[in-house]
């Protein structure tokens, strides 16, 4: 009986044991499926990273860039009101600062009146044209008429000549009488000294034309310096309304107004800091690519632009233009790899990405110095 029962636990226990076998290789085969099915998925997802990565380069080396311009005084003077607060959304044109005008006002004024003293000069300067072409013509006509009597004169004066020689052998011949030839002889005599006299006058007419011709032409040169004059106070005076103008500081673009360092009763320099605008409407990216990233890049390409801020905005652009030289040559101090021992480092090349579709409702929101991440589709 005991041997019965001795046999029949031994059976139990080889079963038990064949059991626990069988569980254990199932458990190992479902092990081996689990980790063979989780390094397929591991395997597939790295495959498929692989193959969306192929033309794509992307880098979160970028940020939102902008225009950023500070606005300066133009002219110097006291602040009188100021119609921004800091960080404002303006309007191109809009009115930002007020600077006291009063001396700017007077100093038109002042040109106003250069300018129509200098205009009065000039119309004066071509009067006096006219009335010295007049004498000068005048002198002139004047000479020819002495020409004309010295021509005249001097007829007379042969016709005497002849007559005085005719009576004078007349008078050798007991022709004539003394008294005759006294007569014309008389008469010759005034006519040279007639001629003589003509003579006189034309050269001092002669003269006197002379300088009247100078004297309009200096006229002429005196119009020119008068109409140079009115030129010269025409720029005075539209440099005294420009200073006008540029009492009144308005936003050279719509966008936003900060870091304002201004206030009501300031005395401001000229090229005095008042604030800085930023140009919220062109936008773009500014993104540095490692130098091994660039060699399917070209201008045109697509991007696409995640916001860091904003993860769940999405914004398109394209690849505008690649940056004239690497980062490390913009700053301040360009390293120098002739010197001293050389580690090599991969550079950036900063690329310019246009945004082409920004959502309208992200205005003011995203602005300049985000940082964001961009992904070039190269192919």
């Amino acid at each position: 009986m005991e041997n019965k029962t001795a046999h029949t636990t031994a059976e139990n226990e080889a079963h038990n044991e064949a059991i626990s076998q069988e569980k254990k290789a199932k458990k190992k085969k479902k092990r081996l499926v689990i980790m063979g099915g989780i390094g397929t998925v591991i395997l597939v997802i790295i495959l498929a990273a692989w193959i969306s990565s192929l033309g794509h380069e992307n880098t979160d080396n970028a940020q939102i860039d902008s225009i950023i311009t500070p606005v300066r005084t133009i002219v110097a003077g006291f602040v009188t009101d100021i119609k921004f607060t800091d960080n404002q959304q303006v309007k191109k044109g809009e009115v930002l600062v007020i600077i006291d005008s009063s001396d700017y006002v007077a100093r038109v004024l002042q040109a106003e009146a250069a300018l129509e003293s200098a205009k009065a000069q000039l119309e004066l300067s071509k009067s006096g044209e006219v009335t010295a072409g007049l004498n000068a013509n005048a002198s002139v006509l004047t000479s020819q008429a002495a020409k004309e009597n010295i021509a005249t004169a001097k007829a007379r004066l042969d016709k005497d000549e002849k007559d005085m020689a005719r009576l004078e052998k007349m008078l050798k011949d007991g022709a004539t009488t003394p008294q005759q030839y006294e007569s014309v002889k008389a008469e010759y005599e005034t006519a040279r000294a007639q001629h003589e006299m003509m003579t006189k006058q034309y050269e001092a007419s002669s003269a006197q034309a002379t300088g009247a011709q100078s004297q309009a032409e200096g006229q002429k040169s005196q119009i020119a310096l008068s109409t140079a004059l009115v030129k010269q106070r025409e720029a005075e005076l539209s440099l005294a309304k420009t200073q006008l103008q540029n009492t009144i500081i308005t936003a050279p673009f719509d966008g936003i107004i900060s870091k304002k360092s201004v206030e009501v009763g300031q005395y401001m320099q000229v090229g005095s800091p008042l604030c800085s605008a930023v140009d919220f409407k062109h936008l773009y990216v500014t993104a540095n690519f490692k130098e091994t990233q660039i060699e399917e890049m070209k201008p045109g390409q697509d991007v696409d632009i995640k916001v860091d801020a904003f993860p769940k905005t999405h914004i398109k652009g394209k690849l505008e233009s690649f940056g004239g030289a690497t980062g490390a040559r913009f700053s301040l101090l360009p390293p120098d790899n002739s010197s001293g021992n050389f580690v090599k480092i991969t550079q950036r090349v900063p690329v310019k990405i246009s945004i082409t579709d920004f959502p309208k409702e992200m205005t003011g929101l995203i602005i300049p110095g985000l940082s964001v991440i961009v992904d070039v589709k190269t192919k």
